[in-house]
């Protein structure tokens, strides 16, 4: 298996930009596997399927035709960039993920993202179950009250409506959902790098997660 990073965290904890401008620095490949639950949550929603339909959503998981483009999600084609990342596609997406049929059915899509030259890897499973042999291997974490502000400015920007009290408590509801559940519970991996990110900035959060990758691979500082 090729080099890979994993960073985890909970919603809003800033792992998907951390692991996006890592893959940038290294020249390695980027899998947000967050993005495939909201794409199946979006595609359930969208053909009226249960999202407690295990069946059925593995079914559709295992159909969907998924491409990640020049910073654009297209499913089956159709740019669904935005349409995923709002809150309904987001807690859609924290429901199917519960599901064991529908975790077997997208692991192996994402281990095949491992390829040369490296992968980072960001989700809420990454290191613990989907990449447990992962050289490297990363927490991020924030307040519930951090994380929902940090939404709520995403949705502002993108030009989505946005209520912040809704945004905490769906958030807290998430994570309880998230850490709760019976199957890929969120956790920190064992030997990851714990980072709390509610009063650093990107920048300070980048540079420590740089210090551990650079300690492991020091042929890429």
């Amino acid at each position: 298996m090729a080099p890979v990073v994993t960073i985890d965290g909970p919603s809003g904890s800033g792992k998907g930009t951390i692991a996006s401008r890592l893959a940038a620095i290294l020249g390695w490949r980027c899998l947000d596997s967050g993005a495939l639950y909201r794409l199946l949550g979006y595609s359930a929603q969208r053909a009226d399927v249960d999202l407690d339909d295990a069946s059925r959503l593995a079914q559709l998981a295992l159909s969907m035709d998924i491409e990640f483009k020049e910073g654009a999600v297209l499913l089956d084609g159709e740019d669904v960039s935005l349409a995923i990342r709002t809150e309904q596609a987001g807690n859609a997406a924290s429901k199917v993920a519960a599901l064991p049929a529908v975790r077997e059915a997208l692991m192996a899509w994402q281990r095949a993202c491992a390829v040369e030259p490296g992968l980072v890897a960001d989700g809420r499973d990454m290191g613990s179950v989907v990449f447990p042999q992962a050289d490297v291997k990363i927490f991020l974490d924030a307040s519930a009250e951090e994380r929902a502000q940090r939404r709520y400015k995403q949705l502002i920007e993108k030009g989505l409506s946005a209520n912040l009290p809704s945004l905490i408590a769906e958030i807290r509801e998430r994570d309880d959902r998230d850490r709760n559940r019976s199957v890929a519970p969120l956790k920190a991996p064992d030997g990851a790098l714990i980072v709390d990110s509610t009063a650093l900035s990107i920048d300070e959060v980048l540079e420590r997660v740089l210090d551990r990758v650079y300690q492991t691979f020091p042929d890429l500082a």
